[in-house]
């Protein structure tokens, strides 16, 4: 049982473990600053290493902390989270789609549970069907970099100086220029989405009305309109499964339930004939 378990998801476990590790690194500077305003509303280091476990968001966290300070109530807080954190369910429809048919309930909820931006970004670039136990494995290196900074920046507080925090945190902004510059050199439409994000990023920035909006919600904005359009003028024939590589190969590295729900869905037997 366990031979076949690691001869299906042993390599994708292995390799979310091993590019998890930069995030977790990059996590570990990032949540420093958020220990440290944690530390201010009065969070012990327990506490802030189990709420950074548990809600594995800056913006969600930040926005909570601020409540606590200010006495809210608990609805409070789980409506403010979810506003502040709103942009991961077009995250978690985006990865679902990448998932083979037949995939368990369980899995999707599993990985949706730690479905940060870093952690997506690794996700869906990587080609075939995604198995979840890549997710998994990615969890397991960067998620305690983000609860264990937390409970250092309110152990330790204003030790290190916040220059050098801000400094620490550019290798999350190395991390995904990794992730976008590969299939922006392959795919010239790709290329040309990125170059129009940013720059409408940047707009929406300084633009009237929409500069006063929060950044998240600048973010949904942006991604909803800009891959609508670029689905609309450059539709992917047959989903894309070709070029992602969803064969053979990638179908059956999933395991023979999944199979057999893709056969279904297919109408017969994929090695019949």
């Amino acid at each position: 049982m366990h031979r076949g378990f690691f001869a299906r998801h042993g390599r994708a476990l292995r390799e979310g473990a091993r590019d998890g590790v930069p995030i977790g690194l990059g996590y570990l500077a990032v949540s420093f600053s958020l220990g440290i305003a944690a530390r201010g509303v009065g969070l012990t280091p327990f506490q802030g290493f189990l709420a950074s476990l548990l809600n594995n968001a800056s913006a969600g966290e930040y926005a909570a902390f601020t409540l606590i300070a200010a006495g809210g109530s608990y609805l409070e807080m789980a409506i403010v989270t979810l506003i502040a954190n709103a942009r991961y369910m077009l995250m978690s429809c985006a990865i679902s789609q990448r998932f083979a048919p037949g995939t368990r309930l369980v899995h999707r909820i599993l990985v949706g549970f730690d479905l940060t931006d870093e952690v997506f970004g690794i996700a869906i670039a990587r080609p075939g069907y995604v198995d979840p136990y890549y997710s998994y494995g990615a969890m397991i290196s960067s998620m305690p970099g983000w609860a264990v900074g937390t409970a250092l920046g309110i152990a330790l507080g204003n030790v290190m100086p916040p220059r050098v925090v801000s400094a620490l945190s550019v290798a999350l902004f190395g991390m995904f220029l990794a992730i976008i510059i590969p299939p922006a050199r392959r795919n010239r439409v790709v290329r040309a989405f990125v170059a129009l994000s940013f720059a409408a990023s940047a707009a929406f920035e300084f633009a009237p009305v929409v500069s006063a909006l929060p950044g998240g919600t600048r973010t949904i904005i942006l991604t909803v309109a800009l891959s609508a359009a670029a689905a609309l003028l450059f539709p992917v024939e047959d989903g894309g499964a070709g070029e992602l590589g969803e064969d053979e190969a990638s179908l059956e590295s999933l395991g023979e339930d999944v199979v057999a729900a893709v056969d279904a869905r297919e109408g017969g037997d994929r090695h019949a004939g």
